[in-house]
């Protein structure tokens, strides 16, 4: 089912709506995680002593994660059965409002405990939006694209991701560098989450332009949609759904853990300037913006398979030196190593869009997509820097427990993609089936 084929015009406005639209979602994401690493212990669990806070904080910020499996199967349903952008529409305003709630939120000063809750509503509420959004978002893009581009129409969307990264750590970054140390914990970590609001009405202006994918369109006027798409989707794409989740090991634990853990680990550990760090990060975030297409582009050319595989590979044989490096103390070295480390992630990030959204039919392809890559992520990315700051703490500050876990998670995703079809050629039709 190939379905219409849009107008070129039609396709670049998707692409850039989806483009846009998960900037401005992970924008708030990541904003939460950069303030878990450097503020809210302080902020919100200040009667705690410094490890205990560290921890508290990242797991408030592990929420969002147990969240976003939640977000995937409640918006997998309904943009199976109603469509993709009403979902897309609806995940940005949940992020938006909750980021804009956030910056408006008491701390432990004023109202004690509460605080804490508050705050884990909010990324509670926030990871149900992002849970929802990815598979919307790289489903446009993917169902709109061509046989021949479909891993570069689905990267473009993914490299929102990087963009988003890097608006929040430059913003964050913008404001406490430049701002006293007594400003910034009393009010200037508030306005990065604040302008999640002016953020959300660029996003909705772009998103609410777009049409709805012509495939979705053509697969429900030629049968009745899924009565309850989750069902439907693991049973009959059970192995895929595994094999996805799977393949997310690798690429969602490293990613945290080089840019969100390792601000933590730089500062207490290394005794790192935070501004140096989130410089590192902010690199890295502009050459992943660069790399994710290309990784992407490549994958229409030989494959998903290969890029995606070369990518855990290279993740595998780097856990160690990335470590090393960090170690050195040198700033030159710590940036190289950050950014090594999000290019192995590019290499699997790039395909990935395509390679889920192909292995699922259109009746549940927005369910079984986010279910493989939302599964994952509690476990691979929300526990990392909990699991990574536990393990530095059982070997006195050493990293290399942290190395092995991050090799771990790569052998599983070795393994997983190993076992996967290839899918790159083939019209969208009822997906790449191994049952």
């Amino acid at each position: 089912m190939s379905g219409p084929i849009p107008s070129p015009s039609s396709v670049r406005r998707v692409v850039a709506a989806g483009f846009i639209g998960t900037t401005v979602e992970w924008y708030d994401f990541f904003l939460y995680g950069t303030a878990s690493a450097l503020v809210f212990n302080k902020l919100f669990f200040p009667q705690l002593d410094s490890l205990a806070g560290q921890m508290a904080s990242f797991a408030t910020y592990a929420v969002g994660f147990f969240a976003r499996p939640l977000g995937g199967v409640v918006f997998g349903h309904f943009g199976d059965k109603l469509g993709r952008k009403s979902m897309l529409v609806t995940t940005l305003m949940m992020m938006g409002i909750t980021t804009f709630l956030i910056g408006l939120l008491p701390t432990y000063q004023t109202i004690g405990p509460w605080a804490a809750v508050l705050l884990v509503v909010l990324r509670f509420i926030q990871g149900i939006g992002v849970g929802g959004e990815w598979g919307g978002a790289v489903l446009m893009a993917v169902e709109h694209g061509g046989e021949k581009r479909r891993g570069l129409y689905g990267s473009w969307v993914q490299t929102g991701v990087p963009v988003g990264l890097l608006l929040a750590n430059a913003i964050f970054g913008f404001m406490s560098h430049n701002l006293s140390q007594g400003a910034f914990m009393s009010w200037g970590w508030r306005v990065p989450f604040l302008m999640g609001g002016l953020l959300l009405a660029v996003g909705m202006f772009i998103r609410l332009r777009i049409v709805e994918s012509p495939i979705f369109l053509q697969a429900k006027a030629s049968a009745p949609e899924s009565s309850v798409p989750v069902l439907e989707a693991i049973q009959k794409y059970p192995r895929n759904v595994v094999l996805a989740m799977g393949a997310r090991f690798a690429e969602n634990a490293f990613f945290y853990i080089v840019t969100v853990q390792v601000l933590s680990y730089g500062t207490q550990q290394l005794g790192l300037d935070s501004q140096l760090l989130l410089n590192a990060v902010l690199i890295a975030s502009a050459v992943q913006c660069f790399a994710i297409p290309l990784f992407g582009a490549f994958s229409d050319r030989i494959g998903r398979r290969p890029v995606y595989l070369g990518g855990a590979l290279f993740s595998l044989l780097f856990a160690m030196p990335f470590f090393w490096m960090m170690d050195t103390r040198n700033p030159v070295i710590v940036v190289l190593a950050v950014v090594l480390g999000l290019i192995g992630h590019a290499a699997m990030y790039g395909p990935q869009a395509a390679f889920f959204s192909e292995l699922f039919g259109t009746r549940v392809r927005y369910t079984g997509a986010s279910l493989g890559y939302q599964l994952a992520s509690p476990l691979a990315g929300g526990m990392a820097p909990i699991i990574a700051t536990k393990l530095l703490q059982k070997s006195g500050g050493e990293p290399w427990p942290v190395a092995v876990y991050l090799m771990v998670m790569a052998v599983i995703t070795l393994i997983c993609v190993w076992l996967a079809r290839e899918t790159h050629r083939g019209a969208l039709d009822d997906g790449n089936q191994s049952t």
